[in-house]
Order: structure tokens, then sequence, then C-alpha cells
């Protein structure tokens, strides 16, 4: 049985990728107001965007919500964009601070309450944890909860330091350090129960 997502997903990725040029034209066309471009953008580049924002999200419903205020930036910006090579970068750094912008947003609803039983976060073997696919890695990390995978993601996919990600989320730098090593436990703990 076909799923909707994969009737979706299918439809997006029949569509030939643009190289370098017939992208420059997709975005000259853009910056000039037409639809049909803005629309072939948006289907290039979609996937990709797509999976930045599922990474700081709680679920797929506010992805494609942080993912069409980001496209939005996108095309407000475009004309900035000096070289068609470092769009792709430049569409992921917009990506995430919408993400960031809709957390900060919602901070007063999160809870800081931490969860039971989490694992010491220097428990384990690198090595036992070596063994897991990267799907089981990623579902650990979407099942974070949202202030603890943002931090996360800032920290050890996107490369800021502590005193930058506070700055950016309005947090103090030592909460981010302690997020971080939360983060660190309950992933640890998650990942101990895939292994098991």
């Amino acid at each position: 049985m076909i799923t909707t997502a994969e009737i979706y997903f299918k439809s997006l990725t029949r569509k030939q990728l643009l190289t370098s040029n017939s992208l420059m034209e997709v975005v000259e066309d853009c910056l000039r107001g037409k639809e049909s471009a803005m629309k072939k953008f948006y289907e290039h580049f979609h996937g990709f965007a797509l999976s930045v924002c599922m990474s700081y999200c709680d679920n797929r419903d506010d992805a494609l919500e942080i993912m069409n205020d980001g496209f939005l930036k996108v095309f407000k910006n475009l004309d900035k964009i000096e070289n068609i090579e470092r769009i792709k970068p430049w569409l992921r750094r917009i990506m995430i601070n919408v993400a960031i912008d809709h957390f900060r947003k919602n901070i007063r609803k999160l809870s800081n309450k931490l969860p039971e039983n989490v694992a010491d976060p220097n428990y384990g073997d690198a090595s036992v944890y070596a063994k897991l696919s990267s799907e089981d890695i990623m579902k650990a990390v979407q099942s974070l909860p949202t202030n603890y995978r943002m931090v996360f993601n800032l920290y050890a996919v996107e490369g800021y330091s502590h005193k930058e990600i506070g700055e950016m989320l309005k947090i103090a730098e030592s909460t981010s350090r302690a997020n971080l090593s939360l983060a660190n436990g309950l992933l640890r703990e998650k990942l101990k129960r895939i292994m098991q």
C-alpha cells in the first residue's frame, strides 16, 4: 500500500535537479518575480530545507511551517546571494534562523522538567554506538525535548559555542551547557534501549 507521504515525495523527486547554470537562471527569474521560477526553486530545495527544519522541530507540521516561513525569507533576500555555489549553505542558515525564531517565540510553552533516569553523559562505549544506523540516531535526536534538541543541534551539528547558542536562544551560557549535557544523557539512554 502506498502512503500519502510516498506519493508526495515521489512527485517532488521526479523533477530534474537543476544544474548551476539552470539554477542561476531560475534565481534570476525569481528576482524578476516569476512564479514558475519560484516554484522550481522551491521544488529543487524542498527536501533539503525540510530535512534541516525537521532536525529542529517536534513534528512535521512545525517543520513545514518553519520551512515555508524560511522560503518567504529566502525569496525576499535572494538578491543578497552573490555566489550561486553558496546558495545551499545560505538557505540552510536561513532555515536554522527561522527555527531559532520559532523556538524563542514558543519557549514559554516548553517544559523544563527533567526526565527521570537520565543516563550518565559519559556512559557507554563509542564502538557500540558506532553500530547504530543513522536512522536510529536521527529518531533518537528527534525524540529529545525541544530545548535540548535545539542546543544539541546547534552545538553538535552546526558547531556553535555555548556562548553563541546562549545569545541566539536568549538563554544563559550555563543553561546551554546544562541542556547539552542532559541531551547527551537522554540520547545515550535512548540509544542504549535501541541496542538491547
